[in-house]
């Protein structure tokens, strides 16, 4: 089997190039490369350092015959007067696997394979009185079929089983990129054994580790082949057993060079400690615990290790209309550490949307379709764009053209100039400027970054109808006067009591979110759907006193919402966090707020049920435990009423049963006539830190909640 041969190797969509130039450094001639193969000619040496060195390939195959044939029994016919003996003996195991081309004359795989089976089989019986045995796992030669319309070509598969199993790894994580995938991706990526060991390679969620093994592979130069057991041509009857033993001696003595040299960093992250535990396992099995390093991090905690290196992830794709959303938040997350933090690092980014490239902020150099099994996915290779655009601020008009409506527009502006000023020094992008201060203008007016937020509130049946409506006339026109506004970004909300069903209504439009900034955290705002926006302005410094508590604690969130105050937690440091509400809809929302946030749902759980209910039966401890209450509400579907006054106590005393030793319950509520029940003064030692939670924004509304720190009695 000294001679020249015709090989063909199998490899992943999309990445047949990298293949190809492979084959040719193996010594391969006439390199043919097409869809998911490569095919050439060479000695037996070529496919035996493909098989050791390849990164790419799933396959090598070497061609035995070639028949032309009529059918299934044809096939037998031909395939039982080959001399199977040059192959294998009747002591082996043996199997055979068949792919159809085109108009294949036999219209079944395991049809045609089957009868190469009883062809082998009957050749023994015949020649020799016994037959060798069928071994599905593992056998000692592996046959393989392809039939295109009537050319039957007939294979030994030298690696025996797919050569991404390169034996590093024990298990994956959820849905693991292939080896051979992987090693395209780091490469791909421009990363290869000619980056400087100054250099760090990192994977901010990393998974089972296979992007990072196979960039310690790449960048030392390390036969990816050297840690399997198993090949297809180990008891092959034409194997050259001195030719293989002097080519892992070859790769041996290549790897010991470059392990013996200086390193770059390779560091990988994840969330969730099972996968990170699973990461280390496939990376000790690989020989490379001392090389590579992984922790457990939110991409949230983010920080590049070095002023220079590579950034490269198999990003998450969501199967679900609701991931794929939440994703899409996640992608945007990535984009802004990339452009804060990255600078000057490559980036190669691997997704199954194409239509998010934009939110990374990379200028995309290569822009590749490969394919993860069937998914087709995209790898975004460039350079991280750090230039920012200059931060929003506001440029009033401040001059008197405003006529009707004067009194409003002189107040409206006095209270801007002072409130953003004290914003402004204070990093606040999202505040109150105006709240009903003057009787007659009975509207409450929201600042959030770039957008206006204009709440009327229902007039008193004593004023007349027509005048309401000319007066809210006049706060839109000095609204777009004086801040010299489009109007696409000033939105309307009405406030009036909410009765039944109409306290949780949507209205019918598309549902669009705006994406606002509130200390270290971001979070989306909907200024059109739903009655409230999703982040209430008032609790802002209570939310960053759940931040600086919050660090190392197991933190719940009842009446969660859109899980604001979770997500202030988690900045701060939460060892773990459980949000509880029973709207579906704010717990979707609250998930894209931590998604956006860089925090993964694997420490930071959602529960969508009633907050009592789940209290009644819930186990384990926390260190916080925050409570905001609606006043009331009343779930018919679930024939579920809440009111705060009347449940308040059963609430506090229930979440206390949950507290640790030295835990904090914070209680928050809107109810202006609220009461704290005799038995809580009784049993729990309050603090009442209302004043200290109302910022200065809300100063002229002091009673817009209450709140207090409570914790057990000792």
């Amino acid at each position: 089997m000294a001679g020249d041969f015709k090989f063909i190797a199998g490899c992943a969509a999309g990445i047949e190039g990298l293949a190809g130039e492979e084959i040719t450094s193996f010594g391969g001639t006439g390199v043919d490369v097409a869809v998911g193969v490569v095919g050439w000619r060479g000695t037996l040496e070529t496919a035996y350092r493909a098989c050791l060195w390849s990164r790419y390939a799933s396959r090598v195959l070497l061609e035995i015959h070639s028949l032309s044939i009529d059918d299934g029994d044809d096939l037998y016919s031909q395939c039982r007067n080959i001399d199977w003996s040059a192959h294998l003996d009747n002591s082996m195991t043996f199997a055979v696997s068949s792919t159809l081309g085109k108009n294949a004359v036999i219209p079944h795989s395991h049809y045609a394979a089957l009868r190469v089976k009883d062809a082998v089989v009957d050749f023994f019986r015949d020649t020799c009185g016994d037959r060798p045995n069928i071994s599905r796992d593992k056998p000692d030669l592996k046959i393989h079929l392809h039939v295109h319309e009537n050319t039957a070509q007939l294979y030994i598969d030298l690696g025996g089983e797919s050569l991404h199993r390169r034996g590093y790894r024990e298990t994956g994580g959820v849905a693991p990129l292939k080896e051979t995938l992987a090693a395209a991706i780091v490469a791909l990526s421009g990363w290869n054994s000619g980056v400087s060991s100054r250099t760090t390679f990192l994977d901010p969620m990393c998974g089972s580790g296979t992007l990072l093994i196979e960039a310690a592979l790449l960048w030392s130069d390390s036969a990816p082949g050297l840690s399997r057991t198993y090949f297809g041509f180990n008891k092959w009857r034409g194997h050259n057993d001195v030719l293989w033993t002097d080519l892992v001696n070859e790769a041996v003595a290549v790897e010991e060079k470059s392990f013996a040299g200086k390193w770059p960093r390779i560091i990988g992250y994840d969330s969730d400690p099972a996968v990170v535990a699973t990461a280390r396992k496939n990376i000790a099995k690989a020989g490379l615990e001392d090389k590579i390093e992984v922790h457990c991090k939110d991409v949230a905690f983010l920080r590049p290790p070095s002023d220079e290196g590579f950034f490269v992830s198999n990003l998450p794709y969501g199967e679900r209309l609701s991931e794929k959303e939440e994703v899409r938040f996640l992608y945007n997350c990535v984009g802004r550490i990339l452009r804060d933090l990255f600078k000057n690092w490559r980036a190669g980014i691997f997704i199954s949307d194409p239509d998010v490239a934009d939110q990374f902020n990379i200028d995309i150099e290569s822009n590749y379709r490969l394919f993860n099994g069937p998914i087709s996915c995209r790898l975004l290779v460039g350079k991280v764009i750090s230039d920012e655009a200059p931060p929003f601020h506001w440029q009033i008009k401040d001059d008197t053209e405003v006529e009707e409506g004067s009194d409003f527009a002189n107040r409206l502006k006095k209270n801007f100039k002072k409130i953003s000023n004290w914003a402004s020094n204070n990093s606040i992008s999202c505040f109150r400027v105006y709240d009903r201060d003057l009787p007659e203008y009975n509207v409450a007016i929201d600042i959030y970054e770039k957008w206006i937020l204009v709440q009327e509130y229902m007039p008193p049946a004593s004023i007349d109808a027509d005048l309401a409506k000319k007066r809210f006339s006049n706060v839109l026109s000095s609204l777009r006067h004086i801040f010299q506004i489009r109007r696409d970004r000033i939105f309307l909300k009405q406030r009036r009591r909410q009765r039944g069903k109409s306290q949780y209504q949507k209205r019918e439009i598309k549902i669009r979110y705006h994406q606002v900034r509130e200390g270290e955290c971001y979070f989306l705002v909907n200024f059109q759907n739903y009655l409230d926006t999703g982040l209430f302005l008032d609790h802002r410094p209570l939310r960053a006193k759940i931040a600086e508590l919050a660090n190392g604690k197991r933190f719940l969130n009842l009446f969660g919402y859109t899980g604001a105050a979770t997500v202030h937690a988690a900045k701060g440091g939460a060892a773990l966090t459980t949000t509880v509400d029973l709207s579906g809809t704010y717990l979707e929302w609250a998930r894209k707020n931590l998604a956006l946030n860089g925090l993964s749902l694997k420490r930071h759980e959602t529960i969508k049920q009633d907050c009592l209910s789940w209290l009644r039966e819930a186990h384990g401890e926390y260190d916080l435990i925050y409570i905001d209450p609606p006043t009331f509400s009343n779930t018919k579907k679930k024939n579920l009423v809440f009111d705060v006054q009347r449940s308040h106590a059963e609430l506090i005393d229930r979440a206390s049963r949950l507290l640790t030793e030295h835990g904090v319950i914070l209680f928050s509520t809107n109810y202006k006539g609220f009461k704290m029940d005799r038995q809580i003064l009784t049993d729990f030692v309050l603090g009442d830190i209302s004043k200290e939670t109302i910022p200065f924004d809300f100063q002229r509304n002091r009673s817009i909640h209450s709140c207090w720190k409570i914790i057990k009695k000792r």
